[in-house]
């Protein structure tokens, strides 16, 4: 729990230092490139080429490709779409998806989970009722597709840890994890950045290179081994920490115009869907596998 505690005070700051000083400035494919580019970087010094197996470096850099590379193509588009506190405040699903894809490694699948998934929605709607319109739906399922690859990764990345039988430290293996990612940004913005919106601004080069030494390449690196020591339930619930951090950050230094009265019913209500599926939806769903199991001949 420490590596990921550690994690969620780092990437508390990032919501809002990518929302205020680069979406709609920095070309968000250059931005992307460029985060992976340098995290990348850290990594490689320590790469390991002759003890890793080709299967275990093809399975990383497709989880980084995923959780990293094809996330913040979502995750950045996003912030030109949505408000900082709406980003924060949808990606509160990720620990369903989470759920979801553990339990179909575990081979059953139950539908009381889009009971959460309906409630967060309904909160989602409640925080823009007074301002839907076709950006805010678009923004919602963007950030989804951010959250359903940031959870694969984890996903995938715990299981193949766990079932891997490689004795090398984690940061021997992880710049394959960067490299994949690297390579779906190189694509990225090849096929759709603009050139001529490049950072402008000596500040906007210094949050980006933060952003990708310091809050990408140590920071998805601790929490990914943070998820190997944690239960996947801990895990679920972590990934929500970032929530309440980031919007505090936002709301104090950056964004005291928001309409705290609609934020925080429509982020209740978020934030009941998420209690829900951490106390009544997973003992229902655990006793129905239970029942079930009993029963099998």
């Amino acid at each position: 729990m420490i590596y990921l505690s550690a994690v969620t005070l780092l990437w508390a700051f990032s919501f809002s230092l990518i929302g205020v000083y680069l979406a709609g400035q920095v070309d968000a494919w250059f931005a992307v490139w460029m985060r992976v580019a340098l995290a990348c970087i850290v990594f490689l010094p320590f790469l390991q080429i002759k003890q890793v197996p080709k299967a275990l470096m093809a399975k990383l850099m497709a989880i980084g490709g995923i959780q990293l590379g094809l996330m913040y193509c979502f995750y950045y588009q996003s912030f030109l779409l949505l408000s900082v506190p709406e980003v924060l405040l949808f990606t509160v699903l990720t620990p369903i998806y989470v759920t979801l894809l553990y339990d179909l490694l575990k081979g059953h699948f139950s539908p009381w989970y889009l009971v959460t998934a309906a409630i967060a929605v309904i909160g989602a709607i409640w925080i823009k009722f007074t301002g839907i319109n076709e950006h805010f739906f678009l923004g919602f399922m963007v950030v989804q597709g951010a959250n359903l690859c940031f959870a694969i990764g984890q996903v995938g990345y715990k299981y193949v840890m766990e079932k891997e039988p490689i004795s090398l430290p984690q940061h021997a293996l992880f710049g394959y994890f960067y490299l994949g990612a690297f390579l779906v940004a190189s694509i990225a913005f090849l096929l759709l950045g603009n050139p001529q919106q490049l950072p402008s601004s000596t500040l906007q080069w210094g949050i980006l290179i933060y952003l990708g030494l310091i809050a990408s390449g140590l920071g998805y690196f601790a929490w990914n081994k943070g998820a190997c020591q944690v239960n996947a339930g801990a895990l679920a619930i972590m990934n929500n920490a970032l929530v309440p951090a980031g919007l505090i950050i936002n709301i104090v230094i950056w964004n005291r115009d928001v309409d705290l009265l609609r934020l925080s019913v429509g982020g209740g209500i978020i934030m009941l869907s998420l209690w829900l599926n951490e106390t009544w939806i997973k003992r229902l769903v655990e006793r129905h596998s239970c029942h079930k199991t009993q029963h099998q001949p």
